[in-house]
């Protein structure tokens, strides 16, 4: 820069910018027009021109400033603003990198590095950043070092560091903040609410502060209150993403998918170059059945990432999108390259295997389903043995005696339907159905009956759980759905298939609620669970031993039930729904005390979210093909027979020994 750049008015000019960017550019131009290479005058000018929507014209008088080994800080940070204007955020991140390292206390460009690493799914990386901004921010010099191990993972040493503090100075927020965000990283989520939850009641405007509160509110499974906080913070920063994506995920945590899509459609807008951003998008249409346009989301996707797997098994997951030959071969192609991680290659293996399915080519889809299936279980192991010892377990503490020493201990509402069995059951079918009935609302695969499961089992043997500790479970589930039931129907279905492990707790704290267990042939149920890529849990889905131990596992707790509480639960065999819906429809409405209603044979009418793989096809009639499919594979299936035992011959029963 000149010697006499000083004259340039520069605090003037960028103060101007945000209100009055003509006027700063003004400025800057006529400082150019004595000084054309002025560096401060070209980024002011070029921030003017930005901030007038004149893109490609800022973008000229940005790049050889940007581009050059000398850059200032300044001009990078305005060259990445840029390029997110251009809808390039991708290629913000480079000049991103270079100005934190240049100026580690900008937190502006701390808080666009972390929105541009949580965008792409990566919320580590995210979470550094937002950390780094956090610490650019502390007004008092004497909290920068806990906020500098919090920032360097070090979350123990700030809390010992923040704590003592405290004892010093209680009133000081910027401390109590970090401290209840050290606390929430060590998993201390409860005072760490308490600290957060004083910070936004005693200064309502410390907006990071309310937005750590809104996190913490999410995690602790409080969807409904995270998103007043979140509002709060938006009211005030419209363009705030972190609390954009936070406020997605806790729209999808109660059910409002049509919310949800419309903020991560806005974000899309700010970042349309993202392809994880169109993957999520993808998924929010699929749940809303709007198929076609979560196929031009994930193409989109594609677009500007061909090496994208998670899109690709998107589209095959699609289940009725074919797939066609040029799609297979790209994606044998990138199974090929070099550089593709394991996560990837399953699943690409899963779409091939999908795409060859459909293709009629069986044997080279079951290999490609098989590999892709030994890389997960390589990565997700499943102990067949603590499941089998659970089930035990539970035989041997529900006992007549057990249950009757208990009968009436929960809560006595009858709002709850539990949908139980195995994924790819047919649940989601008989889920359609239900929730097609004007007294039904379906809500969803909910983690709260595990939650309770675990907690309870936390206490100690469930046989010393007192009654009050008992009602209490079932009022506070129901408590916890209560905002997932948005359309104030009086009944309500948690169609969580692993609940068959939790029967029994069930019925004993919410003795009213009705059971409802969808049972397929275990081939073909099984099978079906083989060929699926689960984002997460069913660990016991990668190996066909696996899988048959474990649904001979749940053949065996039914059938201990039956025994024991014969009509507790409610059985539907899939294949038999499929040949004569109607009489299994009524048979089914009976059981749960509800009228017959047609709607429930016009289930495919219904527009209601759907966010299992079965989506699509639940939203057409009843198909008989999917029934006897799996003999197509029958061949490769002798590892699924064997682990079955008894239980495949005995089937829709179960086996004589079974329950006894």
């Amino acid at each position: 820069m000149a010697a006499d750049s000083a004259t340039f008015p520069l605090r003037e000019a960028i103060g101007l910018l945000q209100r009055d960017p003509a006027r700063a550019e003004a400025l800057a131009r006529q400082r150019l027009a004595a000084w054309p290479d002025d560096a401060d005058a070209l980024t002011v000018l070029g921030a003017a021109l930005r901030l007038r929507g004149e893109l490609e014209a800022a973008s000229t008088v940005m790049a050889p400033l940007a581009e050059a080994e000398t850059a200032p800080w300044t001009a990078l940070f305005e060259w990445a603003q840029l390029r997110v204007a251009l809808g390039e955020s991708r290629q913000a991140a480079a000049p991103l990198a270079r100005v934190v390292a240049l100026n580690p206390g900008l937190g502006a460009a701390w808080r666009l590095l972390g929105d541009l690493r949580l965008i792409p799914g990566d919320p580590r990386g995210a979470q550094q950043a937002y950390d780094r901004l956090l610490l650019a921010l502390i007004p008092d010099p004497r909290l920068r070092q806990p906020a500098t191990a919090l920032a360097e993972g070090r979350p123990e040493e700030a809390a010992d560091t923040l704590r003592a503090f405290l004892e010093r100075e209680p009133s000081s927020l910027p401390a109590a903040h970090l401290l209840g965000e050290a606390l929430a990283r060590l998993g201390q989520l409860q005072p760490a609410e308490a600290l957060l939850a004083h910070c936004v009641a005693t200064a309502p405007n410390l907006l990071l502060a309310r937005q750590s509160y809104a996190l913490l509110l999410h995690r602790l499974g409080r969807p409904v209150e995270a998103l007043a906080e979140l509002d709060a913070v938006l009211a005030r920063d419209p363009a705030n993403t972190r609390a954009r994506m936070a406020k997605a995920a806790a729209l999808t945590e109660i059910g409002d998918y049509v919310a949800a899509a419309e903020v991560t459609a806005a974000v899309l807008e700010d970042f349309p170059d993202q392809p994880h951003g169109w993957l999520v998008r993808g998924a929010g249409l699929r749940t809303l059945g709007r198929a076609d346009e979560a196929v031009a989301a994930w193409r989109r996707s594609l677009a500007l990432d061909p090496d994208c797997a998670e899109a690709w098994w998107s589209l095959a997951n699609l289940k009725d999108y074919p797939l066609d030959a040029d799609d297979c071969a790209q994606m044998q192609a990138r199974l090929a390259g070099e550089g593709v991680d394991d996560a990837a290659r399953s699943l690409l293996h899963f779409a091939l295997g999908k795409a060859l399915e459909d293709a009629g080519r069986d044997a080279d889809a079951f290999a490609h389903y098989a590999d892709g299936n030994a890389i997960q279980h390589q990565s997700r192991r499943y102990d067949t043995d603590a499941t089998t010892a659970q089930v035990l377990r539970t035989e041997a503490t529900f006992t007549p005696e057990f249950l009757g020493h208990r009968a009436g201990w929960g809560a006595a509402a009858a709002d709850p339907i539990f949908i139980v069995g195995l994924p790819r059951s047919g649940s989601t079918l008989v889920e359609q159905i239900l929730a097609s009935h004007p007294r039904v609302e379906g809500v969803g695969e909910l983690m709260d009956i595990q939650q309770m499961a675990d907690w309870a089992a936390g206490q100690g043997p469930l046989t010393e759980l007192p009654r009050e500790a008992i009602r209490q479970l079932g009022l506070d589930y129901l408590a916890r759905t209560r905002p997932r039931r948005r359309l104030g129907r009086p009944r309500f279905i948690d169609k969580a298939p692993w609940n068959w492990l939790h029967v029994g707790l069930i019925h004993l704290m919410l003795p009213n609620a009705r059971i409802v267990d969808v049972r397929r042939h275990p081939l073909g149920c099984c099978f079906s669970a083989f060929r699926q890529h689960f984002a997460g849990g069913f660990d016991f889905a990668y190996d066909l031993g696996d899988l048959g131990r474990y649904y001979a596992d749940y053949v065996e707790l039914m059938a201990h039930f039956d025994a024991l509480a014969p009509g507790l639960v409610h059985r539907v065999i899939y294949e038999q729904l499929v040949a004569d819906t109607e009489t299994e429809v009524r048979r089914l409405l009976d059981s749960l005390g509800l009228p017959f209603d047609p709607a429930c044979l016009r289930f495919f009418e219904n527009r209601r979210p759907v966010a299992t793989p079965s989506s699509e096809q639940v939203r057409r009639p009843i198909f008989g093909e999917a029934v006897d499919h799996w003999r197509r594979f029958e061949p490769w299936l002798d590892p699924l027979k064997a682990a079955l035992g008894p239980v495949l011959d005995a089937y829709p029963d179960a086996p004589p020994q079974s329950g006894s």
